[in-house]
């Protein structure tokens, strides 16, 4: 049995007139009191926006991109970013909705992301990077196969398009995981 379907979840691309709605997704899975009410708060670290119009419909509308929407029941309760960069793919902009955190749905839309990345791109490879010092999502996506590389970039201070520090030890862990 498919999934996704088992779990009454609809994965489509996003279009243009999703970006409001996958914002405020965004918005309350990571900043804000909103996003204490799941375990992926950033709120602790960063403060500001964490994406804005511009920069969700800059994912939709790339050619080697896609947004997948993750719907139930009509509703947007999660969203996923895949880009097509060469022999990988790379995941991000991962939300879900902080009510809704916790009860598995990530595992079911890590495991579809994956899927429809190798079987779009034939790709082998997915990477991501997470804020190294989020050492319990880091746990999470280990135990879905993940393993840390120890490279590292910089976190861009004084980019409120990022957010807003509230400490200064942040920076970009790269993850990676063979799809075989």
């Amino acid at each position: 049995m498919d999934t996704a379907a088992s779990t009454g979840l609809t994965f489509r691309d996003a279009t243009d007139g999703d970006v409001d709605a996958l914002v405020a997704l965004i918005e309350s899975a990571y900043r804000g009191e909103s996003s204490r009410g799941g375990w992926t708060t950033e709120a602790d670290i960063l403060e500001g926006r964490r994406t804005d119009p511009e920069g969700v419909l800059a994912v939709v509308e790339a050619p080697d991109s896609r947004l997948l929407t993750v719907e139930r029941d009509g509703a947007l309760v999660a969203c996923c970013q895949l880009e097509h960069r060469g022999d990988h793919a790379y995941f991000g902009m991962f939300a879900v909705s902080p009510d809704l955190q916790g009860g598995g749905l990530g595992k079911v839309i890590i495991a579809e992301a994956e899927r429809t990345a190798r079987e779009t791109w034939g790709i082998t490879e997915m990477h991501m990077t997470v804020i190294s010092v989020r050492e319990d999502l880091i746990a999470w996506y280990e135990r879905r196969g993940y393993r840390r590389t120890g490279r590292m970039t910089p976190f861009p201070y004084g980019d409120e398009r990022f957010g807003i520090p509230q400490r200064d030890d942040l920076q970009f862990e790269l993850l990676v995981k063979p799809l075989v």
